[in-house]
């Protein structure tokens, strides 16, 4: 049972490829799951959880977690960041099950993020769209003065999804 009351997603694969028992979970993960992210985002930046400020939602496949996405509270906003799946898990689907999930558990809020520039077509399926630098919240825009306003050096592009702006998985994939 997620947090918010509603069962979790769970999704027989065993007729995707025939594999007797092979099974996928997406949730938001509880408090006590928080180290299992942890564990899992070691090689992406040292990421850590923090269960005062984020819900985080996986993807846990035969049991496993394969992917993670943060939803951090800031005051004047909320950023969506820590979307990893590990190299040996990517390209089955497991990112855009867990940001499918945080989206749609958070999608009452306006979500903001700093993605990096070859990922802003797969962020723009979930309805999330380029602003200007300056339109993000002060927490958000404070983790990256590093770039000096030269975002397009440092390979990322503010992006915002607005509140209740509908359903998501409705854009087809494009080449």
């Amino acid at each position: 049972m997620a947090q918010d009351g509603l069962p979790d997603q769970q999704f027989d694969r065993t007729g995707a490829r025939g594999i007797p028992g092979e099974y996928l979970v997406v949730k938001e993960l509880v408090v006590s799951e928080f180290p299992l992210a942890d564990a899992l985002w070691k090689d992406y930046h040292e990421t850590t959880g923090d269960p005062a400020k984020d819900r985080i939602f996986g993807a846990f496949f035969q049991g496993d977690l394969v992917s993670l996405a943060r939803c951090r509270r800031h005051d004047g906003g909320f950023e969506v960041d820590g979307i990893w799946t590990p190299p040996p898990h990517r390209n089955k689907g497991y990112s855009r099950m867990a940001v499918g999930a945080l989206i749609e558990a958070c999608h009452n809020d306006d979500l903001y993020m700093y993605a990096v520039s070859h990922l802003t077509g797969f962020y723009a399926r979930f309805g999330f769209l380029p602003i200007p630098e300056k339109d993000l919240p002060d927490p958000v825009r404070e983790r990256y003065t590093w770039a000096a306003g030269n975002l397009e050096g440092a390979e990322v592009l503010p992006m915002v999804r607005r509140a209740g702006i509908g359903a998501i998985f409705v854009r087809p994939l494009t080449q």
